[in-house]
């Protein structure tokens, strides 16, 4: 084998496990998220309440292990994709229900927004393969 081939699977099976460990933890495999409301097209006054559906997988708190098991995160008008690598942002685009809920009062300014759940693992980073709902548009008026 040549010295830079060498070399080069050396550095690949150091980094190996620590790749692995990047991502999140394994989603089961019919496991489903979903918004219970509002429905895609809801026309809203005001402030709403946000509803999250899951199926097959269970609701925990940010840092609990147990399997089969994660936390909400609601995107509001996110058009780029998660990266499954890295955790899930944190930020007024990006929120986080750490505590385990399966609901939230959302305040949005008026007009039209998108919406879509991403299950995060104990450190936030999403499940593989990802479990993330549709996006859905609502407006505000």
């Amino acid at each position: 084998m040549k010295v830079m081939q060498w070399i080069a699977l050396s550095v690949a099976l150091t980094c190996l496990p620590f790749a692995a460990c990047a991502q999140g933890k394994p989603s089961a495999k019919d496991a489903r998220l979903y918004f219970v409301w509002p429905q895609n097209g809801a026309v809203i006054k005001g402030a709403f309440w946000c509803r999250f559906g899951l199926r097959n997988m269970g609701v925990t708190h940010a840092g609990d292990t147990y399997p089969n098991s994660g936390h909400h995160h609601l995107l509001v008008d996110v058009n780029e994709p998660i990266n499954p690598n890295e955790p899930i942002p944190q930020d007024k685009s990006h929120l986080h229900f750490g505590a385990g809920q399966t609901e939230a009062r959302i305040e949005l300014p008026p007009g039209k927004h998108t919406l879509q759940l991403v299950l995060g693992d104990a450190e936030h980073y999403p499940h593989v393969p990802p479990v993330i709902s549709e996006k859905i548009t609502v407006t505000i008026k």
